[in-house]
């Protein structure tokens, strides 16, 4: 790990505890860039047939990263404008349980339209309260982000396979931009219908490239009134034989930001997903038990089994300003201070970050 850590130029000056925010370019990442860029550069519309193989081994990466075919990922510029899209096919009227505080770009784009919503606050028994909320008000469609952006809070998947199987029903959309490169997870599997992801997080990818997945079942069921040119791949002739997923990809899309998706994900499987897995848990554990010691975690967040490597500690703008001061990149959400934890960290930098808390008091 101590190899892929020397990648990153940010952490050899800094403790980068803000993934949550940003995660951080590599050096290969950079160099990929710039030769992509250089290509372009050279060779002009000579580029197109190589962008073009770009953008379907993306769809290649992301299908076989998240177990799913390769026909039910659609490629989008982020997850605030992919779940836009969908959202126009669902039925009017509808009732959407949503968690109460969850990120704006999954609550709002059904708040402002003409759904019936149900808010879930987010405590130690969340899951209990979503399965009991979807009985007593025969709640058509669940959405929430699998891993909580403000505390880190993450939904329990074994909970959503559970409640797929007993509400058959139930039209499950997560967004996992918080969640997908932190570990090992198959789609297919999964009780999720829908998944979108950006990529500018846990990913490494930077802005301008994200994903949604679909089942099977629910391809057959919605209906994306959105169209262009590049749907059917710059031919006339395909107009009335669209797939699904291209209706999401009306237009051109970047291959230079969805190349530097596919980069990422080969450079993440290269190091392992195993590997990277078992370092964020190591992190996450060993960081809530030090914040724990010192009380500034919430209950919700102490009492539950399993949690991210996202925590929100107590603090105000005085220990905030201490933390930067001394290096710390981090940011400020909610009422507190978001401190969030990758591969390319280390327990170093949470013993380091104790330490400057301390000095503070």
């Amino acid at each position: 790990m101590n190899k892929a850590r020397s990648k990153f130029p940010v952490v050899r000056q800094y403790i980068y505890a803000n993934t949550a925010a940003f995660g951080l370019y590599s050096d290969d990442l950079l160099d990929w860039r710039q030769e992509h860029d250089l290509d372009f550069l050279l060779h002009g519309s000579g580029m197109r047939s190589k962008g073009l193989k770009i953008i379907e081994d993306t769809r290649d990466s992301v299908a076989s990263m998240f177990h799913c075919k390769r026909d039910s990922v659609a490629l989008v510029p982020n997850f605030s404008l992919g779940i836009n899209m969908v959202l126009n096919s669902l039925k009017e009227g509808a009732k959407v349980a949503l968690l109460e505080n969850d990120y704006p770009s999954v609550n709002w784009p059904f708040e402002t339209r003409s759904f019936k919503t149900f808010q879930i606050s987010i405590t130690t028994q969340l899951e209990d309260d979503i399965k009991n909320l979807i009985a007593k008000e025969n709640i058509d469609v669940l959405a929430l982000s699998l891993v909580q952006w403000l505390n880190g809070i993450k939904v329990d998947l074994d909970f959503l396979k559970q409640l797929k199987i007993d509400n058959p029903g139930l039209l499950i959309i997560a967004d996992g931009t918080q969640f997908c490169g932190t570990t090992n997870f198959n789609f297919q599997e999964s009780g999720i219908d829908i998944l979108g992801a950006s990529a500018y997080k846990w990913l490494l990818s930077g802005y301008g490239n994200g994903f949604l997945l679909f089942k099977e079942g629910v391809k057959k069921e919605l209906s994306i009134p959105v169209i262009g040119f590049s749907s059917a791949n710059a031919d006339e002739e395909k107009k009335e034989k669209i797939p699904f997923v291209k209706h999401f990809e009306p237009g051109h899309l970047s291959s230079s930001v969805f190349g530097s998706l596919n980069f990422s994900m080969y450079f993440m499987k290269d190091i392992g997903m195993d590997k990277i897995e078992d370092q964020i848990k190591c992190l996450a554990n060993k960081a809530k038990l030090e914040f724990s010691n010192l009380g500034l975690l919430e209950d919700a967040v102490i009492q539950r089994k399993e949690h991210s490597s996202i925590f929100n500690i107590k603090g105000n703008e005085d220990l905030y300003k201490h933390l930067t001061e001394n290096d710390v990149i981090c940011s400020q959400r909610g009422d507190g201070i978001r401190l969030s934890f990758h591969f390319y960290n280390t327990e170093k930098d949470i013993d380091d970050i104790v330490k400057i808390i301390k000095s503070a008091s």
